[in-house]
């Protein structure tokens, strides 16, 4: 992976450059991005880029034999860690590291989602146990290999939980010529004595243009398509490219048949559609509500007079103004709170059947009786 393959980010390409030419190299390094930003692919570039054995002023070579092994991600001075589902309390990061050559280098803007694609992960919690944090002791207490430095690339640190606090001694002291990147999403998930022992990269999300135009550009998808695209993922590429790949169109008639259902309170249709989606899986489940949010934004767009701003399809810009004709921009605030409250209890594993049911029965409070829940969410 090379900095030109990275989309956009110019400023924290440079900055990354000059650390190495200035020979700043911090030995612990938190790459923090929002998901689909490229933080990942910035620290695998980074790495290459450190181990590099002709660097340019810009880019590592691309044509040494450390880039070459960087490419397949074999160069036995690089290793990686990240949450996987253990069937085994001895299962390390090890026993899935084909899986995760296969993922990255087939989508360098990996998510947890798509990564759970490639393990039988079942309903199995995502987790960095405590035998993987003694593998990464173990791996990183010897002298680096053929590289200049041994790096650790730890996908995702805020699956440590109190694990994490075994590696605190080889972070704050390593072996000389170790880097330590750890890449993550969310800061107030990582435990606090490793987020002390790092220096903070800051990794923005990436602009629209950026996501366009490498959707036009290196994927060759259609202007307008691209464009509706790049807006809705609101600057998450791997979101954008999983819409695109995976027609969220799919989820329009499902999602409007589902409105229309709760608005005339049919119970016995919304039953069956409770049945079909509590039968789906977590993945589509968790897709579907986030169409779902997407798509009633737009309709508060549409009631707030911006229509404009509108990116649907044309076919789907036509039924959110429909459906904004029965609707306020109070219902649109409370389904969207109902559906994000549904997204993390999905996320948590909570009963498919119970939680549709009482969305539904929510959303059928909101739009057939105009019961729109108290708060301070909701005045306006």
């Amino acid at each position: 992976m090379q900095f030109k393959e990275i989309v956009g980010q110019q400023a924290v390409k440079q900055r990354l450059l000059n650390t190495v030419q200035e020979n700043r190299v911090s030995h612990a390094q938190l790459f923090l991005g929002p998901e689909g930003s490229g933080s990942l692919a910035l620290a695998v570039a980074y790495a290459q880029y450190l181990s590099c054995e002709d660097k340019q002023p810009t880019d590592s070579c691309g044509v040494c034999s450390s880039c070459r092994k960087y490419e397949k991600l074999v160069h036995p001075d690089l290793h990686f860690s990240y949450p996987f589902f253990a069937s085994d309390k001895n299962d390390t990061s090890l026993s899935f590291i084909e899986q995760w050559r296969e993922a990255f280098l087939a989508h360098p803007y990996l998510s947890l989602d798509l990564w759970r694609g490639y393990l039988e992960a079942e309903n199995k919690q995502a987790n960095i146990n405590i035998a993987e944090c003694h593998q990464i002791i173990k791996k990183l207490s010897l002298k680096p290999f053929e590289s200049v430095y041994k790096i650790l690339i730890l996908w995702l640190p805020e699956y440590l939980d109190k694990a994490g606090n075994t590696l605190l001694k080889i972070i704050e002291e390593p072996q000389p010529n170790t880097v330590f990147l750890l890449v993550a999403q969310n800061q107030d998930q990582i435990l606090n004595t490793i987020l002390s022992r790092t220096q903070l990269v800051k990794i923005p999300t990436l602009g629209y243009a950026d996501v366009r135009d490498y959707l036009v550009n290196e994927k060759g998808f259609p202007g307008k398509t691209a464009e509706e695209a790049a807006y809705l993922s609101s600057g998450n590429l791997t979101e954008a490219l999983g819409m695109l790949y995976q027609e969220s169109n799919s989820f329009h008639q499902d999602f409007l048949d589902w409105l229309r259902k709760c608005y005339s309170n049919k119970g016995l249709e919304m039953m069956k559609f409770v049945d079909k989606i509590a039968k789906a899986g977590r993945e589509p489940q968790k897709n579907f509500i986030r169409y779902g949010i997407n798509y009633i934004r737009e309709c508060c767009l549409i009631l707030s007079g911006a229509g404009e701003l509108v990116h649907l399809p044309a076919a789907e810009k036509e039924t959110a103004q429909k459906m904004s004709a029965v609707m306020t921009i109070e219902m649109t605030e409370a389904i969207t709170a109902v559906l994000e409250k549904a997204h993390y209890a999905v996320e948590r594993n909570a009963n498919p059947k119970i939680l549709f049911l009482d969305v539904s029965l929510q959303i059928i409070k909101i739009l057939h009786f105009k019961i729109i829940p108290q708060g301070n969410q909701y005045i306006t």
